[in-house]
């Protein structure tokens, strides 16, 4: 189990994010003193640090950079202001992301899931199957009997991503998300011609209806 370090000043948002990282799996340690935040990470042993940028007493760029000087730890910067200015101070300063406040969930959520996925050696995962259907993340190909099709990095990430989710529905944002965040996707249309160009490969891998459309809601794998 992941754990994740919380500084936020705000008890309502404190406890609300602690609510929400518990609920999808994460351990979650909440550092109220400020004044020795950097120590009180360290003591964690978190995997990833959740900072506000502006606390009572102190300033979260502040202890971005020292945090820096003795640890990697991944951070993702939260604050209620919008200015590019202040992204880009945070980004200087060592973070890994940055995301304004009222924030959505889910998107902090993929944030976070990025994050430990940039992180992560690349060779721990080098292939997934289900049902019988194997990807191969080295080759870029789907595998199903003796057939093998090459797949485009798009349509590679989209069926990885199905599979890791594989039983539960992926909504269509969720997808664009995930796909912006690897390979600069940015409109709904985009998703859909390359969620068909991934169903025509599998097809030509002997592979059919596996990838089910589900009305307002996503796709799921079947």
């Amino acid at each position: 189990m992941k754990k994740i370090a919380v500084i936020e000043d705000d008890r309502v948002l404190r406890q609300s994010l602690a609510g929400i990282l518990k609920e999808n799996g994460y351990e979650v340690c909440c550092v109220e003193d400020f004044a020795h935040a950097e120590e009180e990470v360290r003591k964690a042993e978190a995997d990833l640090l959740l900072l506000d940028i502006i606390l009572p007493g102190s300033n979260g760029q502040e202890i971005l950079r020292n945090l820096r000087k003795t640890s990697d730890i991944p951070v993702l910067m939260l604050t209620s202001k919008t200015g590019e200015t202040d992204e880009i101070l945070a980004m200087s300063y060592g973070a890994d992301d940055y995301m304004t406040k009222p924030y959505n969930p889910a998107l902090l959520l993929l944030k976070i899931e990025a994050i430990f996925r940039r992180i992560q050696p690349k060779s721990s995962e080098e292939e997934t199957e289900y049902q019988g259907v194997r990807l191969n993340l080295l080759r870029s190909t789907v595998e199903y009997g003796e057939k093998e099709v090459v797949l485009s990095k798009n349509e590679m990430s989209i069926l990885h991503y199905l599979m890791k989710h594989r039983g539960k529905i992926v909504s269509r944002d969720e997808l664009m998300d995930y796909l912006w965040d690897c390979n600069d996707f940015v409109d709904d249309n985009t998703l859909t011609v390359n969620i068909n160009r991934l169903r025509r490969r599998m097809e030509e891998a002997g592979i059919s209806g596996m990838i089910e459309t589900r009305r307002r809601q996503g796709y799921i794998l079947v």
